[in-house]
């Protein structure tokens, strides 16, 4: 008979929605009630995001935890295995902008014991899967999928609508360069002059 791992296998957490739906928020809400529980938490994000901290995640309303800015999953893995011992709760923000590499990495985490909790979009701009997170929500053991406030009638949204030409993936913005859109109000390449209410901030 073999023998099996004394470990309890950990969980994957995904949080994903459109931008402005709190995803970030929701992350470092898990991620401080896991230190209020006394449990040591990483946290990491993609150094594409250099919207308001190097080395923290942050909300759009200014909500922050302490993280560490790696370049791709193999960095993520470098950063984080040599100090894997101590550590009960790994957090990703933006994971959207991680290879597929993610997901054994996750599934490696969950077999060593440990809880990963992840944020990230779930689709582009065009409305199209973004990068891991769809295979990442099919894996997990959680996903909570929030919904923002659409910008053009105030009902539920799920889109992130991209405001201006640009045809580019990738575009890190928030407020000004985005909103988030309901079904009925999400036009894929709308041109920026369509929508003149983001002048005001977007914070939630």
């Amino acid at each position: 008979m073999g023998t099996m791992s004394t470990v309890p296998p950990g969980r994957i957490e995904i949080i994903t929605g459109p931008m402005f739906s709190g995803k970030s928020e929701e992350l470092i809400r898990r991620l401080k009630r896991a230190r209020i529980a006394r449990q040591r938490v990483a946290c990491y994000k993609p150094d594409i995001d250099l919207r308001y901290h190097r080395t923290s995640i942050a909300s759009h309303s200014s909500q922050t935890h302490e993280a560490a800015t790696v370049t791709t999953v193999e960095d993520l893995r470098a950063a984080l295995f040599p100090q894997l011992d101590e550590v009960e709760v790994v957090g990703i923000d933006e994971v959207q902008f991680f290879s597929e590499a993610i997901i054994p990495l996750s599934v490696e985490l969950v077999h060593l014991g440990k809880r990963v909790v992840m944020a990230g979009l779930d689709t582009t701009f065009a409305a199209e899967p973004f990068g891991p997170v769809p295979n990442l929500m099919a894996i997990a053991d959680e996903v909570t999928k929030l919904s923002a406030v659409c910008m053009v009638c105030g009902a539920p949204a799920i889109h992130t609508q991209r405001l201006g030409q640009s045809q580019e993936l990738v575009v890190v913005g928030a407020a000004g360069l985005y909103e988030a859109r309901c079904r009925a109000h999400f036009e894929p390449w709308v041109d920026a002059s369509h929508s003149q209410q983001l002048e005001l901030p977007t914070a939630q």
